[in-house]
């Protein structure tokens, strides 16, 4: 396997990444916008599931062109994120256009982050605000760990956080993941260094410890936050891309087989109090050339890809003031 240059889901050209947050708060959000519309899907696996503008990604509805996607901490506070990031892309002229007026579309996601020690004392809803400095934020180049929408993310026993990983294809496709992973359940194996990910692992990107040997009892599989918060404090968001040419039924499909990256990257997963929620992105900018083959071939890096993204956010967290449960690297050594 052969990452892109970054290792993040902007080597997918004309794509790029902001992330805003607020130590304080312990919450973030982040934005990925492209140099132009482009298609998008989404599918969600979990029970407990927070999102806006869903519904107009489904194949049979009308818009086809996404403007920016937008992935938040918060809860239902954070969906307010979406409204700042179109209040600066109507500005920008970006959006939907219906005779003289000009709509942008921005979906929108969240996690779960209100129970991690953060000062949630605000009287302005502060998503607002975060969204249109994310956005502005945009760059190929982003901070991954404690940054954007990962900066309060936990799991079932480490701190959580923001993560990317990309592949290039054979015949040059490029496919790329981010995620929020803040799952109920653990991204590493019981209490050991080694992440449920390993076997996709790629040049010790998330510590090199390799897989987990021996049988996993069942209690170290099924472990959640019940244990120290409550497990509805949860959710996995994330985003898969490609620059591959695909119709809004082919971007559901390719959504729809990430959803393997999460139950790699976490376990359990997909339950009843996560929003487990995938939304896929096609720039649109190589044409498929075997339809059936190069298309599970980019729903399996895809999901490949996310699986890797989830440890390297859990990897690349970073400790901070009030943090109630330790890094990574707090506890392992990077």
């Amino acid at each position: 396997m052969t990452p892109g240059p970054r290792n993040l889901i902007t080597d997918v050209a004309g794509l790029r990444v902001g992330n805003a947050e607020d130590h304080r708060i312990k919450t973030g959000t982040t934005v990925l916008i492209g140099d132009k519309p482009f298609v998008a899907s989404v599918d969600v696996m979990g029970g407990a599931p927070g999102a806006r503008e869903t519904e107009l990604l489904a194949p049979d509805k009308l818009v086809e062109g996404v403007d920016a996607l937008v992935l938040s901490g918060g809860s239902a506070f954070g969906l307010d994120a979406a409204s700042g990031v179109t209040d600066a892309l109507r500005r920008l002229g970006r959006g939907f256009r219906v005779e003289t007026a000009t709509v942008p579309i921005v979906p929108s996601a969240i996690i779960f982050d209100l129970l991690n020690k953060g000062e949630k004392d605000w009287e302005t809803n502060p998503y607002r605000a975060l969204g249109e400095a994310a956005l502005a934020a945009a760059a190929e180049d982003f901070a991954l760990g404690t940054a954007g929408a990962g900066t309060g993310a936990l799991t079932a026993n480490l701190k959580g956080g923001l993560g990317s990983a990309s592949l290039v294809l054979p015949g040059g496709y490029m496919v790329g993941a981010l995620v929020v992973a803040n799952p109920t359940g653990s991204v590493t194996v019981g209490d050991s260094a080694h992440f449920w990910a390993s076997l996709f692992e790629v040049d010790g990107e998330f510590g090199g410890r390799g897989s987990f040997i021996g049988t996993v009892p069942f209690a170290q599989s099924a472990r959640s936050k019940r244990d120290w918060v409550s497990p509805i404090a949860s959710t996995t968001i994330a985003i898969v891309a490609t620059d591959a040419v695909l119709s809004k039924a082919q971007a559901k499909r390719l959504a729809v087989a990430a959803q393997d990256g999460i139950a790699r990257g976490a376990s359990p997963a997909h339950t009843q109090v996560d929003g487990d929620l995938i939304f896929s992105v096609a720039t649109c900018e190589k044409p498929i050339d075997h339809v059936v083959l190069n298309i599970l071939q980019i729903g399996h890096a895809a999901a490949v890809c996310l699986s890797r993204a989830m440890a390297r956010a859990i990897y690349l967290a970073t400790p901070a003031p009030g943090d109630t449960v330790s890094t990574w690297g707090e506890k392992w050594g990077r």
